[in-house]
């Protein structure tokens, strides 16, 4: 296993992080994971060289934590770093904080958290911490010993990331960074912001939550005829290797197989160990994925802000996820990430644009900023029909 320096807290920590998330799951219900399974599967990770585990209050419907405290016991404990999240959406008043903080020590069966993360935090979410003097609730943990570091996981934009930190100081942020994502939410801006301020960046969706593990058959021909020949998977893990910037790389492994895998890959990674052609085809495999993409928006943000309000990258992003992946339950993701912008004008922010695609009044104002070139007022319609109408996609992109 190769080792990285933990942003500036002073520690070394695997290449390869354990996200615990995707744990095998029950045979009667696929929400639940499968205890003896689980444990198995996690020291035999550990015992593999990984010494970072990644978990949450909610994963498993609260049976991750749970199975990690098992899991940890016999030694096992003390050969990794915990990290763990306060589940900011069930947080309502600043006593929150102490009760669910006391409960996960429970589950986990520690005395101790060694980074505990807001989660999921967003413009919305951080305003809450703020209101709730929530940072004071995790410096008060760290002086009672009950927490070693402060971070947070990240969904939102690179101005939102800016923003929170600044806000403070922090140890660890946990970002979704994929090179199809280089562009989106904290971007790779984002990235190197955190790295230049001593902040250790946890990289979680390395594999944009797997699309990247089956490409489309033209990339696939491409890696396959790239020297050294890699699997699909690799390449997106040592496209983040690669990086100084990248302590560690979270992946949801739910078999030995995957383990193996995965390790294999820390043992061949390093920083700037990929060449040139490396990085080329990394970038003739994205533009593979691209030309798949319905609307070719890059997420440069360029036409915002938009005057009514409208996200207009997030609404494109959410009709270019279906266009990689019509699954069923890909729509119902979409269809709910749509419902979550709002048509409303009494609920639109304008300064932190929250708006769907109904929004659009035609304007134009957007049209001569976009360096795509993108009619946006004309997508902005073909969204709003197809995630708004439910009209059939094959109707306005054959």
């Amino acid at each position: 296993m190769k080792y990285r320096k933990m942003g500036s807290l002073g520690w070394n920590v695997s290449a390869l992080g354990f996200g615990c998330m995707r744990l095998p799951s029950r045979r009667l219900n696929r929400l639940r994971a499968h205890v003896d399974a689980s444990i198995r599967l996690i020291r035999y990770g550990i015992d593999q060289g990984i010494n970072y585990i990644d978990t949450a209050y909610l994963y498993h419907l609260g049976d991750s934590e749970k199975i990690l405290g098992q899991a940890l016991q016999d030694g096992y404990r003390e050969r990794v770093r915990l990290a763990t999240k306060l589940p900011m959406f069930l947080t309502r008043k600043t006593e929150d904080f102490d009760r669910y903080l006391h409960k996960q020590l429970k589950r986990l069966q520690t005395d101790h958290i060694d980074i505990y993360l807001f989660h999921n935090l967003n413009n919305g979410q951080f305003e809450k911490v703020k209101q709730l003097r929530l940072m004071e609730k995790m410096k008060e943990a760290k002086e009672k010993g009950l927490i070693n570091h402060i971070g947070f996981s990240f969904h939102d934009t690179f101005p939102t990331l800016k923003n929170i930190i600044d806000f403070d100081d922090w140890d660890m942020v946990q970002i979704q960074y994929n090179y199809m994502d280089i562009g989106i939410q904290a971007t790779t801006e984002g990235l190197t912001y955190a790295h230049s301020k001593g902040i250790a960046v946890v990289i979680m969706e390395p594999l944009k939550g797997g699309k990247l593990a089956n490409p489309p058959s033209e990339a696939l021909d491409l890696m396959k005829s790239a020297k050294p020949d890699r699997s699909p998977v690799d390449w997106a893990l040592q496209f983040l290797w690669n990086r100084p910037e990248v302590s560690v790389v979270l992946s949801g492994m739910g078999s030995k197989k995957m383990i193996d895998e995965n390790c294999a890959s820390a043992d061949r990674s390093g920083i700037h160990s990929l060449s040139k052609e490396d990085e080329n085809t990394l970038v003739q495999i994205a533009d593979i994925y691209r030309r798949k993409i319905l609307v070719p928006c890059t997420t440069c943000e360029y036409c915002m802000p938009c005057p009514e309000g409208v996200n207009i990258p997030q609404n494109f992003a959410i009709v270019n996820n279906i266009a990689l992946d019509r699954s069923l339950f890909q729509r119902w993701q979409m269809k709910k990430a749509y419902k979550k912008l709002s048509g409303s004008k009494d609920k639109r922010d304008k300064n932190n644009p929250n708006g769907n695609a109904s929004a659009c009044i035609q304007c134009g104002v957007c049209l001569e900023k976009c360096p795509q070139n993108i009619n946006i007022p004309e997508e902005l319609k073909k969204v709003n029909a197809i995630m708004g109408k439910g009209r059939k996609i094959s109707e306005y992109y054959p």
